[in-house]
């Protein structure tokens, strides 16, 4: 098993982390309105962590966006490159994360992440950094609320709330399917809101959360459980 290091000059505490966030944002596009849903591929990426033995397991997911069938999924096991810090928690896994996506033969198309973008204390999250690294269309779709206020939205599939930061509306609290939790939709790279939330419909036809997380999220779990032996992966929060 090829274990991916942690590449050299990569930042080791949160001032480093943070300065590179900073410069990064500035490359930041959010004037586009992204690929149609339905269209062309989808792929979700997502991470295992096991810190006893300082790995993290990484899936990417290729998935149809009309059918939802997979296409072509890749793995790859690294060293956790970064403290555990929330906010900064893209800096954990990238480098992993960039190595399965490197394992891909098909287009990825949009990448759909299992955190926040805009939606982040300064703008940056994960699906924000992979977009601009990568220089896809990005989108985040959390699990759970970070630090934003919300009103709770309608109980019907489809609706939302803004997810509020000083005023600002820097993602959408949407119902994915009737009278359960929402998810947390925000911008990463070259897609815009609404576009953002519209593809995660097309990405949540049964279940709450999208089908391209659901496919990576197994996928990540099962391949560190054959890199460890019986170990039980853990996963950490959403930025």
């Amino acid at each position: 098993m090829t274990i991916i290091e942690i590449p050299a000059g990569w930042p080791a505490d949160e001032t480093a982390a943070r300065a590179v966030q900073q410069q990064l944002r500035g490359s930041l596009v959010h004037d586009e309105e992204g690929p149609e849903p339905g269209e062309g591929h989808v792929t979700g990426l997502d991470v295992a962590y096991d810190d006893e033995r300082d790995l993290v397991a990484a899936a990417a997911v290729v998935l149809d966006a009309r059918t939802l069938e997979v296409v072509e999924e890749a793995t790859a096991v690294g060293r956790v490159s970064f403290p555990y810090v929330p906010g900064l928690l893209a800096f954990r896994e990238i480098p992993t994360v960039l190595a399965a996506l490197g394992g891909l033969t098909a287009d990825p198309g949009l990448l759909v992440c299992d955190g926040y973008g805009l939606a982040h204390p300064r703008r940056f999250g994960l699906a924000s950094h992979l977009g601009v690294l990568t220089g896809r269309p990005s989108i985040g779709v959390a699990k759970n609320p970070f630090t934003f206020t919300y009103e709770r939205p309608g109980s019907a599939r489809g609706d939302f709330a803004p997810l509020l930061a000083d005023g600002e509306e820097v993602g959408r609290a949407l119902r994915t399917q009737a009278g359960v939790k929402p998810v947390f939709v925000s911008v990463g790279h070259r897609v815009s809101l609404a576009n953002a939330c519209a593809h995660t419909l097309r990405l949540t036809p049964r279940y709450r959360i999208p089908e391209t997380t659901r496919h990576a999220d197994s996928l990540c779990r099962r391949a560190l459980k054959e890199a460890l032996g019986t170990s039980e992966p853990r996963r950490d929060g959403d930025v």
